[in-house]
């Protein structure tokens, strides 16, 4: 297996073997120092890791109603989820030749369910979604997203990976229940505490925990599939004692053996969307505000995973991403599928650094992973039987390895200590990519016009701090619309 390191190696400029087949040439395997049985268990492993989202996505976008009082059933998600996961894993692979998952964003889908839709019909929210997936794809083809992406200092993108290391760390332990919220959590000064009453207790626990330490002796025995065994494992272990105690606690996906292995998709939410009916509805004003929040968040989000996830697979050459305007362009047409598709904005997933650890570094890991969720549209039982518990080591050990990039900040620099500081606290506190990124954007632009140096900051970065200002003080604003 293939190890995250620190500082991963660059791929030396050199052709790929006159032998080579049509496979490795096109996806640069061998160029990028991997092997064709790496990428494959590359993409299952991220797609293990990460398939928990066609059962999630349709609990958060079912458990509300829109304006008319409608709602979207289990069946109709579920095959909207997989679809969009599928198509736009596969051109990730295809057209960005990165080993990059993506699939219904987690916290945009709850703007679409929870803030859009009560305001809108679902068909109006869709279209909103589509017109964010416009706008990001004109974004990236004009070649401004790149430029952001490049006028931000490298100590703040490095601070970035950092933060979606514990933010990584933080989602695998919550998922878990190993770390769980303090119930009385207002009237405490302790919001989260470790397991039940601060004590682990119960068997997906303790799935959890063999899991976890499998999979670190694994890897530091350089055991060849690592983080597929050791989730294979623990998967198999909670099978057998579940359906021998009958325990409780597994949280979303209970690790029962499946009754049934296919099931049939519905593509009933397929095209039904209206793209400007929303602005109706719901008013110019709250619907370019959600627009605004859609395409904001979405572009930072994507933005700080690609980086990170890019950085580990040795994939960033002087501090920039190879391949990055191909690689945007899909993350674009990701938001836009999501909308089509309804499954709420499509956008590249942490967890594609699971599949990174197992050494996965070019496109075909991703084709591997959409074609899983491709074939997910009639095998959803299978997907189901995978717990939290199972998948959740795999977080951890990859954002504990991500932490390794701190030795590259130079923290005695007093103009990126604090900005630095702030994107990696933020990011997993608050639990958004994008705030992490805003308030360092904003510390640093203050901290050079404090001192005078505002010419340093580029006028990209000062209406970059602008905007996230604004984007902070949204709900100050609003009344004001």
């Amino acid at each position: 297996m293939t190890q995250l390191r620190a500082n991963p190696p660059h791929h030396s400029p050199e052709p790929a073997p006159a032998n080579a087949s049509r496979l490795d040439r096109f996806f640069k395997i061998s160029f990028r120092g991997s092997t064709v049985g790496r990428e494959v268990r590359g993409g299952v492993t991220t797609f293990v890791a990460m398939c928990y989202i066609v059962l999630l996505n349709p609990l958060i976008l079912g458990a509300s109603a829109d304006i008319t009082g409608a709602r979207l059933t289990t069946e109709q998600v579920t095959t909207a989820t997989a679809l969009a996961a599928g198509i736009t894993t596969i051109l990730m692979g295809l057209i960005g030749n990165a080993p990059l998952a993506l699939a219904a964003g987690l916290g945009v889908n709850g703007v679409v369910a929870f803030q859009m839709a009560p305001a809108m019909t679902w068909a109006q929210a869709f279209g909103l979604v589509v017109l964010e997936g416009v706008c990001i794809v004109l974004m990236a083809v004009s070649g401004v997203r790149e430029r952001i992406i490049n006028a931000i200092p490298m100590p703040l993108k490095v601070a970035i990976t950092v933060g979606i290391g514990l933010y990584i760390a933080l989602v695998g332990l919550v998922s878990a229940g190993f770390v769980t919220r303090t119930p009385d959590a207002a009237n405490s000064t302790v919001p989260v505490r470790m397991g039940i009453g601060g004590h682990l207790v119960g068997w997906p626990i303790a799935i959890f925990c063999i899991g976890l330490l499998l999979m670190i002796v694994l890897i530091s025995r350089a055991v060849p599939g690592a983080v597929l065994i050791s989730i294979l494992v623990a998967t198999v272990l909670a099978i057998v004692v579940n359906s021998v105690f009958h325990v409780g606690g597994w949280g979303l996906v209970v690790p029962n053996v499946p009754e049934h292995v296919v099931a049939s998709p519905d593509f009933s939410l397929l095209g039904d969307i209206d793209l400007f009916g929303g602005f109706g509805s719901a008013g110019i004003a709250t619907a370019t505000v959600f627009l605004f929040t859609l395409v904001l968040s979405g572009f930072f989000d994507a933005m700080g995973t690609i980086t990170s996830v890019s950085e580990e697979a040795g994939l960033v050459k002087d501090g920039r991403v190879e391949g990055m305007g191909r690689i945007l362009l899909v993350d674009g047409i990701g938001a836009f599928a999501g909308g089509v598709t309804g499954s709420a904005p499509n956008t590249v997933f942490l967890e594609s650094a699971a599949g990174v650890g197992e050494g996965a570094r070019t496109g075909l890991a991703s084709v591997v992973t959409g074609g899983l969720f491709t074939a997910t549209l009639f095998l959803t039982p299978i997907a189901a039987v995978v717990p939290a518990q199972a998948a959740a080591p795999a977080l951890v050990v990859i954002g504990g390895m991500m932490m390794a990039q701190c030795a590259r900040i130079p923290w005695r620099d007093l103009d990126f200590a604090i900005p630095v500081f702030l994107t990696i606290a933020l990011i997993p506190f608050t639990y958004s990519i994008t705030n992490g990124i805003g308030a360092g954007l904003v510390a640093y632009v203050l901290i050079k016009v404090g001192k005078g140096q505002w010419r340093e900051i580029g006028w990209l970065l000062g209406i970059l701090a602008v905007v996230f200002a604004c984007y902070f003080g949204i709900e100050g604003i609003m009344p004001w619309l």
